[in-house]
């Protein structure tokens, strides 16, 4: 990936909470890259953080969402599988992972059912396929990762979150992950 990796920091803006925000756009060229991106996100997380995934269905959620977990730690012997009929999975790395997909969730009163503040404000790591459904709900810091094809096996990747975060993983990436 290294050098070849095209991306570009595209704006700077303050959120609600008057925190510089950024946003870097990334082009993963297969799923192995896809991986390698959501990995380097995973290290750069810490607890409480909120990942909220949006994208068509197949364009790469839950293998960034794989990524994401071994950056976190979770060991290699764990499959990282879409939790779509559970709505959440839970793994264990250097802090707690909570893998929701919320494709078949029908109304924001679901997540209320569930408990999600526990989750999202609790001790652990929040990764949300579908997050869109529930952007209403979701803490001011969280990371925003959108997925778009931009062809058959190309994919389109905006993360914008917190300028610093932001920054940090442009350079990791530009590292070629290192």
């Amino acid at each position: 990936m290294g050098s070849n990796l095209k991306r570009t920091i595209i704006s700077s803006v303050e959120n609600t909470m008057n925190e510089p925000t950024a946003k870097l756009t990334v082009i993963s060229r297969n799923p192995a890259e896809t991986f390698l991106i959501g990995k380097i996100i995973g290290r750069n997380l810490c607890e409480k953080d909120v990942v909220a995934l949006v994208g068509d269905l197949g364009t790469g959620k839950t293998c960034l969402t794989q990524g994401i977990a071994r950056g976190l730690g979770v060991p290699d012997e764990y499959q990282i599988t879409s939790p779509s009929f559970t709505l959440i999975n839970e793994y264990q790395g250097r802090t707690m992972l909570y893998h929701f997909d919320l494709y078949r969730l029908s109304k924001v009163s679901e997540m209320d059912d569930m408990g999600y503040e526990e989750y999202l404000f609790g001790q652990g790591v929040s990764v949300i396929e579908w997050a869109d459904k529930v952007k209403g709900i979701l803490p001011d810091d969280t990371l925003f990762v959108s997925i778009s094809y931009t062809d058959e096996n190309e994919r389109g990747i905006i993360i914008s979150g917190q300028k610093q975060k932001i920054a940090i993983i442009a350079e990791q990436l530009g590292n070629g992950g290192s």
